[in-house]
């Protein structure tokens, strides 16, 4: 092999994986009625949940993942609860302001922001606790008492532009501001993806 052979296959393998890496998934969400949301799923709220208010119900769409949300007010805060397809809990969040982050988490999170969009504008941040080989009962109460555990996640809705589009996106970031993953957001009358 010579040196360009060499250098065309890194070159490649390079630009193959940036590109797994910056695979964008869809997403789209719908209001549902109390009785459209799994029957174990709002068991579990009414069990785990005390003093929510406002409690509305949703069906998310992930490429072919379905998932339900249930979001509410409690403790003056906007909560949602995900569960997925099996009516387990998947993640619970609640949003907070650009102050509640760690100032570096803040500044490695705003710098990705600026780096990948041409411009942007962030429209909502969701600090998040997995649940994931987690007891539901200990990350509930993690999440109700606002604990700053490693294990945090932060979700910025952005509306950003990159050339000539600009679009909605979900971005995860860790409790550190590495991104995790990026979503598309998908509008509302997007319904083709339910079939």
């Amino acid at each position: 092999m010579n040196l360009k052979s060499v250098f065309l296959f890194v070159f490649i393998l390079a630009f193959s994986t940036a590109s797994l890496l910056a695979q964008v998934r869809s997403e789209r969400e719908h209001r549902i009625r109390k009785s459209q949301f799994p029957e174990k799923a709002v068991l579990t709220l009414e069990e785990k949940v005390e003093d929510a208010r406002q409690m509305r119900f949703y069906k998310e769409i992930d490429s072919n993942v379905v998932s339900y949300k249930a979001k509410f007010k409690k403790d003056r805060l906007r909560y949602g609860i995900t569960f997925n397809s099996d009516s387990e809990v998947e993640v619970i969040e609640f949003e907070i302001k650009p102050v509640d982050i760690p100032n570096d988490s803040y500044t490695q999170t705003i710098a990705y922001l600026e780096g990948n969009f041409e411009k942007y504008r962030v429209q909502k941040i969701q600090q998040q606790y997995l649940t994931e080989d987690r007891d539901l009962d200990q990350s509930l109460k993690n999440a109700f008492q606002n604990l700053m555990l490693p294990s945090i996640t932060y979700k910025f809705t952005v509306k950003g532009k990159k050339g000539k589009a600009t679009e909605k996106y979900e971005t995860i970031f860790d409790a550190e501001g590495k991104l995790k993953l990026i979503k598309k957001a998908l509008p509302p009358n997007y319904d083709h993806v339910l079939y």
